[in-house]
């Protein structure tokens, strides 16, 4: 039955990080999830992720497909990124807010009894992948695309938490504690791959030694950890750009707004981008959130040293090094 399916999968490496399941295991998958008679047609790999592996499904008997997206096996993540999909499914309730942009949850399974991976069975979002669209609008319109980033950046960080630290955790009373805890956690995850992260674990001690600096951060809010670009769908038709919807909440953490992904992003460039102050607000410049910026720009920084080598990109792990010297310059 399985081998009649269409299946699509991305051909890579066998020493690549991401490995495709199999036409059996996406067969056994669906009928865990929706039934013994179940099949399913086809399985295309989608690639725009660099860490699950994530597929769009055609089931027989239904219109409209599904997601699957299937975690790496619990021995190839590192630490820091330990059950990153577990992570995104405690977020679900949190992120209420954005509910009409984000997928629907079908089915999650953790057993591990159908594969030895966490996977995930999500609605597919209408939309375009926004780096295949935006591109096709004149830059006079992108504004509109980044002060809508901004909206959806602002509602989340007006979340409040119950801990800091990952949503499912684990929970810190503090900021500086989950923060250090991060920072000592990508160090461990780059010694394991044979990095040096000597320059992070200097972020940590002066992490350490200035705490009190990020213990101003009393309240727990929600970061989105990965809002950008990549991970937003655009109305295919519009005439200007409209998101129809946003995915991959899986890095969701609890902490200080400054310290999200997205607003790394915000400030990288002095471009079109500038719009999403417009509408989030205008950043903390104070001495206080200068000096926790550069402890996150650290995090950030080792974070992209260990996808990069994920990513079999030697240059990019060498240039982290030169950037992180900098950061560390500006810290001590």
């Amino acid at each position: 039955m399985g081998s009649s399916m269409d299946f699509r999968p991305i051909e890579r490496a066998s020493e690549a990080f991401q490995q495709s399941v199999t036409i059996e295991e996406i067969q056994g998958i669906c009928r865990r999830i929706f039934g013994a008679g179940t099949r399913a047609l086809s399985a295309t790999e989608l690639g725009a992720g660099m860490y699950n592996n994530t597929y769009r499904i055609e089931l027989e008997g239904q219109e409209r497909p599904v997601i699957l997206r299937v975690a790496p096996e619990p021995a190839r993540q590192f630490r820091s990124e330990h059950q990153l999909m577990r992570n995104e499914y405690a977020s679900v309730p949190w992120l209420a807010v954005i509910a009409p942009l984000m997928p629907q949850v079908i089915a999650a399974d953790w057993s591990h009894e159908v594969i030895g991976r966490d996977y995930m069975v999500q609605s597919l979002l209408d939309g375009v992948p926004a780096p295949d669209r935006l591109g096709d609008y004149p830059r006079t319109l992108w504004p509109m695309f980044f002060r809508q980033i901004g909206t959806i950046a602002r509602d989340v960080h007006a979340v409040r938490g119950p801990h800091f630290g990952p949503v499912a955790g684990p929970a810190y009373g503090t900021w500086s504690q989950a923060v250090i805890a991060s920072l000592e956690e990508i160090a461990a995850d780059l010694d394991s791959v044979g990095l040096d992260g000597a320059d992070l674990r200097k972020v940590a001690a002066v992490a350490e030694r200035e705490r009190a600096v990020l213990d101003e951060i009393t309240e727990p809010r929600l970061l989105s950890g990965d809002l950008w670009t990549v991970n937003v769908m655009l109305d295919g038709a519009a005439p200007e750009p409209t998101i129809t919807g946003v995915l991959d909440m899986d890095r969701t953490w609890w902490g200080d707004g400054p310290a999200d992904w997205t607003i790394r992003m915000a400030m990288a460039k002095p471009d079109e981008r500038e719009a999403f102050w417009e509408s989030y607000g205008p950043p903390d410049r104070s001495p206080a959130a200068v000096w926790r910026s550069r402890i996150y720009e650290a995090r950030h920084l080792g974070a992209i040293r260990l996808e990069r080598h994920r990513l079999s990109n030697t240059d990019g792990v060498h240039e982290s090094y030169s950037a992180m010297g900098t950061v560390l310059a500006d810290l001590t």
